[in-house]
C-alpha cells in the first residue's frame, strides 16, 4: 500500500509540475526518473526467478503495459488532442519510440554475447558522450566546464562501479552494446526536441510505436503466457507503471528545463540506483572500487543538480 501511495504522489507531482514549473527542478526529476529505471533489473530478477521469460518479452511487455493506462490518464486530460502532432513532431514521436525498441534488442542482445558487466559499461559510458556531441551540433547547447567535469567524474564513477571485464568479448556484441548507447543517444535527443509537448502525450505515441516494433520479437516466441502465476504478472506491471510509465513522465517533464548533455549523465542515477537496491535486497557485496565509484556518481548528481538551481533552471551555468 505504501508503495502505492508513493507512486501515486509521484504522479500527481508530475501533473503539479507540468502546470507550475519551478526554476531548476527540471534536472531533479530527471534524476528521479533514473533512480526509478534503477528498479527494473530487481523487479526483472525476482520475474526471472518466477518465470523462464526472455529478455526482450520483458523489454516489449515493459513499453506495451505503459501505453494503456496513459492514454486513459491523457485521454480524460486533453481528449483528442493526445493523438494531435504537427507532422514532423509525429515523425520524431515514431523515432523516439523505435529507438527506444532497438535499444532493448541492441542491449539485450550484447548482453548475451559480452555478459552483463561489459555490456552495461559500454552503453552507460558511451551514451553521455554520443548525446553530448550531438546536442552540440544538432541542438545548439553549450558545453561548460561544469558539464565536462560532471561527464569526467561520472563516466570514472560508472566504469570503477560497473567493473571492467578483463576479456575484451566477442566484436559483435561489443558493437552491438555500441547500437544500444546510440540509440539511447537518439531517444534523450528526440526526447529534448520534444520537450515542448505533454509528457504523457509522448510516452503513449512513442511507445506505442517502440511496443508495435518489438511486437514480432516477443509474441513470436515459445512462452507460455497462458500460464504465468500472479506473481510473475503483478513483476511485469510493476516494470510497466513504476519504472516505465511514472518515470519517464518525471524524465519527459524534466527534459523541459533540463539541456540533452546533462540529462544523459544524469541517467547514471539508474545503475547507481541498481546496485545500492541489489545490496540492500539481496545482500550483494560491494568492492572497494564500486565503493568509491558509486560515491563518484553521486558527487556527479550533486554538482548537476547544484548548478541546475543556480542559473536559469539548467545545468548549464559556469
Amino acid at each position: 500500500m505504501a508503495r502505492i501511495l508513493t507512486s501515486r504522489a509521484l504522479l500527481l507531482s508530475v501533473v503539479a509540475t507540468s502546470s507550475s514549473p519551478r526554476p531548476g527542478f527540471g534536472p531533479v526529476l530527471v534524476a528521479l526518473g533514473a533512480m526509478l529505471w534503477g528498479t527494473v533489473g530487481i523487479a526483472s530478477k525476482t520475474l526471472y526467478g518466477i518465470e523462464d521469460v526472455p529478455p526482450l518479452v520483458v523489454g516489449f511487455f515493459r513499453l506495451a503495459l505503459a501505453v494503456p493506462l496513459l492514454a486513459a490518464w491523457c485521454w480524460w486530460r486533453l481528449g483528442p488532442a493526445t493523438f494531435h502532432f504537427p507532422g514532423r513532431d509525429l515523425f520524431r514521436i515514431a523515432t523516439l519510440g523505435v529507438a527506444m525498441a532497438l535499444y532493448q534488442v541492441f542491449y539485450f542482445q550484447a548482453v548475451a554475447l559480452i555478459g552483463v558487466a561489459l555490456a552495461t559499461l559500454i552503453t552507460i559510458c558511451s551514451a553521455p558522450v554520443l548525446v553530448g556531441a550531438a546536442a552540440v551540433i544538432l541542438l545548439d547547447e553549450p558545453v561548460t566546464r561544469r558539464i565536462v567535469t560532471a561527464l569526467l567524474i561520472g563516466l570514472v564513477g560508472a566504469g570503477l562501479l560497473v567493473g571492467v571485464p578483463s576479456d575484451a568479448g566477442d566484436p559483435v556484441g561489443v558493437l552491438l552494446a555500441l547500437g544500444s548507447a546510440l540509440s539511447y543517444a537518439v531517444f534523450v535527443l528526440c526526447s529534448r526536441s520534444l520537450a515542448h509537448h505533454d509528457p504523457g502525450k509522448i510516452i503513449v505515441v512513442g511507445f506505442g510505436a517502440g511496443a508495435l516494433f518489438l511486437a514480432p520479437f516477443a509474441l513470436t516466441t515459445d512462452v507460455p503466457f497462458g500460464t504465468w502465476s500472479v506473481s510473475a504478472w503483478a513483476a511485469l506491471l510493476y516494470v510497466g507503471l513504476v519504472p516505465t510509465a511514472l518515470a519517464y513522465l518525471l524524465y519527459f517533464r524534466g527534459m523541459r528545463d533540463t539541456p540533452a548533455t546533462p540529462a544523459s549523465i544524469l541517467a547514471l542515477a539508474e545503475p547507481l540506483t541498481a546496485t545500492v537496491l541489489a545490496f540492500v535486497l539481496f545482500d550483494e557485496r560491494l568492492s572497494l572500487p564500486a565503493i568509491i565509484g558509486a560515491a563518484l556518481l553521486m558527487l556527479t548528481m550533486v554538482i548537476l543538480l547544484r548548478g541546475s538551481r543556480r542559473g536559469k533552471g539548467t545545468p548549464e551555468g559556469n
